[in-house]
C-alpha cells in the first residue's frame, strides 16, 4: 500500500494539493474495524501541513493537507487506506471549487449508474459544461464540475440539486433525488448531499478498503457509458499496467474549465425554457 502510494503520487498529488483531507484509516487492516479521522492525530509530525477550520456546530478541526509525495507515504504508513478530500480549497473553506454528483444504485446491479452517466453526460454536453467522470472503487460514479469559487456552499448545493433534478426529469421511473432508501426502491440516488460545508468525496487515485484493494480512478466518458463498465475493475493489481497504457490522465488539463453557478444556472434556465416550449 506505501508502495502503491509512492509510486501514484504525480497521480495523486494534484488533486490533494492546499485541500483539506479526511483520512479513512485501518491500522489494524480492513478485517477490523477502521475509523473516519478529520482531526490530525498529535504524534503527527510538525512537518505534515495542517489548516484548523471552525465547525458547523462550533469548534474546530485541524484538518491534514496532503501537497507532497512524503505526507503522502507518511499518511500511508499511518494505516490510511482511504483518501477523502473536502470541496473547498483550505484558503476558503466555505468557498467550494468543485461540485460532485454521486451516483448511487440501490442495488449491485451496475446497469443504472451506466445509465445515469449517460444522462449526465448528454446533459452536460447541453448546457455547455465540461464535467469529469470517475469510478468511487466501489459500486458507483463521481461527476465533477469544476467551480470558480466566487460563492458558498448553498448556492452550490441549490445548483448540485437542479442538475440531479433535470436528470430525474428525463426518467423518474429509473432515477431519484429520494434520500429515504425505502422512497428510492431501485432507482438510481443521484445523490448531491456531499455539496455541503464539511462534506468529503473520495480522491482520485485513492485505495478503498475493500477485499482487492479497488481504487477509484479518473475515467473517459467513454468508459463510465460503456455497458461493460465495472467501478471496481481498477485495483492495486493492475492500475499501473492502465496507467502505462493509458498515457494523459484522463483529467488533465480539469483546471481550465470552470464555471461560476451563475452561469451554469443561467443554461439552465434556457433548457427550461425549451422543454417547456416543446411540450407545449
Amino acid at each position: 500500500m506505501i508502495d502503491y502510494y509512492r509510486r501514484v503520487a504525480d497521480r495523486v498529488l494534484p488533486q490533494l494539493r492546499d485541500r483539506p483531507l479526511v483520512m479513512r484509516r485501518f491500522p489494524d487492516g480492513i478485517r477490523e474495524d477502521g475509523f473516519y479521522q478529520k482531526d490530525t492525530p498529535d504524534h503527527f509530525p510538525d512537518w505534515i501541513r495542517t489548516v484548523t477550520l471552525e465547525k458547523k456546530e462550533g469548534g474546530t478541526v485541524t484538518h491534514v493537507v496532503c501537497d507532497d509525495a512524503a505526507t503522502l507515504v507518511y499518511l500511508a504508513d499511518q494505516g490510511t487506506i482511504e483518501l477523502h478530500t473536502l470541496l473547498a480549497p483550505a484558503g476558503r473553506p466555505d468557498r467550494p471549487d468543485r461540485l460532485v454528483l454521486d451516483l448511487d444504485p440501490s442495488t449491485d446491479d451496475l446497469t443504472p449508474v451506466v445509465e445515469g452517466a449517460r444522462v449526465i453526460r448528454d446533459l452536460l454536453d447541453d448546457l455547455g459544461v465540461t464535467g469529469f467522470v470517475g469510478s468511487t472503487g466501489s459500486r458507483g460514479v463521481h461527476v465533477h464540475v469544476l467551480l470558480d469559487g466566487a460563492e458558498g456552499f448553498e448556492a452550490a448545493r441549490s445548483s448540485a440539486r437542479r442538475l440531479a433534478e433535470a436528470v430525474v426529469a428525463t426518467d423518474p421511473g429509473r432515477f431519484t433525488v429520494e434520500q429515504s432508501k425505502q422512497a428510492r426502491g431501485d432507482r438510481l440516488f443521484v445523490d448531491t448531499l456531499r455539496n455541503s460545508f464539511g462534506q468529503h468525496a473520495i480522491a482520485p487515485y485513492s485505495l478503498r478498503a475493500r477485499d482487492g484493494a479497488p481504487i477509484a480512478v479518473p475515467l473517459t466518458w467513454e468508459e463510465a457509458t460503456a455497458s461493460s463498465f465495472d467501478p471496481r475493475a481498477v485495483t492495486i493489481r493492475n492500475v499501473f499496467r492502465r496507467l502505462g497504457a493509458q498515457g494523459d490522465d484522463p483529467w488533465s488539463g480539469m483546471g481550465r474549465h470552470r464555471y461560476s453557478i451563475g452561469r451554469i444556472s443561467e443554461r439552465l434556465d434556457r433548457r427550461e425554457k425549451r422543454s417547456s416550449a416543446g411540450d407545449a
